[in-house]
C-alpha cells in the first residue's frame, strides 16, 4: 500500500517517518520524500490515527491525487536542488515529466493553480534558499556556488538573487542574520 505524505523535504524527514511508522506497527517497505510504501493494508480509522501522529510532527497524509502531484513535483524539485550531486543537463520541464511520468503542461498547469507559483518560480525559490545556505557555511566562493547550482555565471546568480532577496549575495554573507527559512515553507 502506498501511502503520500506532506512536508517531507529531507533525509531527517525520512529518519523520522521511518520511525513513526514503525512505532504504529506498520512495516514500510520503502521510505522516500513525500512516498512510503507499507506492506499492511489500512483501514480509514488507522490513516486517520496515523496522520494525527504525523501532524504532530509537522507531516501530513495527503489523500488526494491532485495534491499527490503537487507534493511530487514539490518534492522532486527539492530532490533535484537539495540532494542531486550533479545538476541536470535537460531543462526542468522535461527532467519534472520524466521523473513524474506526466505531461509536463497539465503538471504546470495544476501547480500554478493550487500554489499560485509556477514551478519555475518554485525551482527558483529552492535555488535560493540553498545559495543562501551555502553562503552561510562559508567554505564556497560566490563562483563555486553559481557554478554548483547550474548558474550561466556569477552575475545570473547575483540578479537573481537580489531579485528574490533584495539584497546581494556578499552583502547577504556579511549579515548572515535568520534569513534563510525552512525548505517546507519556501
Amino acid at each position: 500500500m502506498k501511502l503520500y505524505i506532506k512536508n517531507m523535504v529531507c533525509n531527517r524527514c525520512i529518519m523520522v517517518v521511518q520511525s513513526e511508522l514503525k512505532k504504529f506497527g506498520l512495516h514500510p517497505v520503502s521510505v522516500e520524500l513525500g512516498e512510503v510504501e507499507i506492506s499492511d493494508d489500512m483501514n480509514e480509522e488507522e490513516k486517520e490515527a496515523l496522520n494525527e501522529v504525523l501532524s504532530q510532527l509537522g507531516f501530513q497524509l495527503i489523500s488526494d491525487k491532485k495534491s499527490r502531484w503537487i507534493e511530487q513535483i514539490k518534492n522532486a524539485v527539492v530532490e533535484l536542488v537539495h540532494h542531486q550531486e550533479e545538476q541536470i543537463k535537460t531543462n526542468l520541464s522535461t527532467y519534472i515529466s520524466e521523473k513524474l511520468h506526466a505531461d509536463y503542461s497539465y503538471l504546470s498547469n495544476l501547480f500554478s493553480e493550487v500554489q499560485g507559483v509556477t514551478i519555475e518560480q518554485y525551482y527558483i525559490a529552492q535555488k535560493i534558499e540553498r545559495v543562501k545556505e551555502l553562503l552561510v557555511y562559508d567554505e564556497l566562493s560566490l563562483s563555486e556556488i553559481a557554478d554548483e547550482l547550474n548558474y550561466s555565471s556569477v552575475s545570473h546568480l547575483s540578479k537573481q538573487f537580489k531579485k528574490v532577496t533584495g539584497l546581494t549575495p556578499t552583502h547577504f554573507r556579511q549579515v548572515k542574520e535568520k534569513k534563510r527559512k525552512p525548505l517546507d515553507e519556501v
